[in-house]
């Protein structure tokens, strides 16, 4: 049985972790406002830019087949973008990504990264340590953009991305991301970037006929970039958003899980304190028959 000092030590342990993981429970709780309310401002404009994103690509290659933002070409060189965090302690928010991009290489893109033609461009410090260390070129120039979490710092991400693209370094994008369903839930995310997809025959904005002034070319070239550019930062948004979801989860059951071992030891120490009264007890009423009997 430990003693009465080690039971003590562990309960002060104990409820110094519980005022921290409390403490970090509502920073989270504060962040998770804030995000919540930009993604769920932002994510009605993206949907709809996309779908407008989609058919005005399609537009164009139908009519001169010059875009190359939706040139299909063979899978040479995959580019997986890892949307992570930059801090642990959120449950399995990180290791949800990092498992989501390994099904997809074993999935789709074993022979390429056999090959050592699948590039991971990390948005996250996490997946930077992560994929660091796997057989695969990894991009960390933009690891840090949570730190600023600004749409111009996203938008250099997509610009590098889409450079890549259009100068044949990359063939095919896919993005892989945690979506912000409600505090308790995220879904794992796993989208083509580039080239661009067509909009689904059963879909009715396919049908929408556009009028293009000043001219087609002119509008599209100008759109489709900045378009892309809303698609990846709606992602980074969707993903703090569940990233200050998962961490306010996970401090919450931890604070309760320090509450129930605090009760244990206080248990523990409450049977240890008594155990040393009895031996006391014992040890005086020894002691007094060994007079009497002397």
């Amino acid at each position: 049985m430990p003693s009465l000092k080690e039971v003590k030590n562990r309960i002060t342990s104990v409820m110094s972790t519980q005022q921290i993981t409390k403490a970090m429970k509502m920073v989270a709780a504060a962040k998770l406002r804030k995000s919540q309310e930009r993604i769920i401002q932002m994510r009605p404009f993206a949907l709809k830019l996309n779908s407008i994103l989609k058919n005005l690509s399609a537009a164009q290659l139908n009519a001169d087949g010059d875009n190359w933002y939706s040139h299909v070409r063979e899978e040479k060189k995959i580019l997986i973008v890892a949307v992570s965090s930059d801090r642990g302690l959120c449950g399995s928010f990180n290791s949800s990504v990092f498992k989501g991009v390994n099904r997809l290489i074993d999935e789709k893109y074993a022979d390429q990264f056999r090959k050592g033609n699948v590039t991971v461009l990390a948005i996250g410090r996490k997946s930077a340590d992560y994929f660091g260390k796997r057989k695969c070129s990894l991009v960390s120039d933009y690891t840090g953009i949570f730190g600023n979490l600004a749409f111009d710092n996203v938008a250099r991400a997509a610009e590098y991305i889409m450079q890549g693209f259009q100068e044949g370094k990359y063939d095919k994008v896919e993005l892989v991301y945690n979506e912000f369903k409600n505090v308790a839930t995220q879904v794992l995310r796993t989208e083509q970037f580039l080239p661009i997809l067509p909009p689904a025959k059963d879909n009715t904005a396919s049908q929408v006929d556009y009028i293009y002034q000043p001219s087609q070319e002119e509008i599209i070239t100008g759109l489709i970039p900045k378009s892309l550019k809303v698609q990846l930062y709606k992602a980074v948004l969707d993903s703090n958003a569940a990233e200050n979801g998962a961490r306010m989860t996970a401090m919450d059951k931890a604070t309760e899980n320090a509450g129930e071992l605090l009760k244990q030891l206080k248990l523990t120490y409450n049977r240890t304190r008594q155990a040393a009264i009895t031996k006391e007890i014992l040890e005086i009423v020894g002691g007094a028959e060994a007079l009497k009997s002397a």
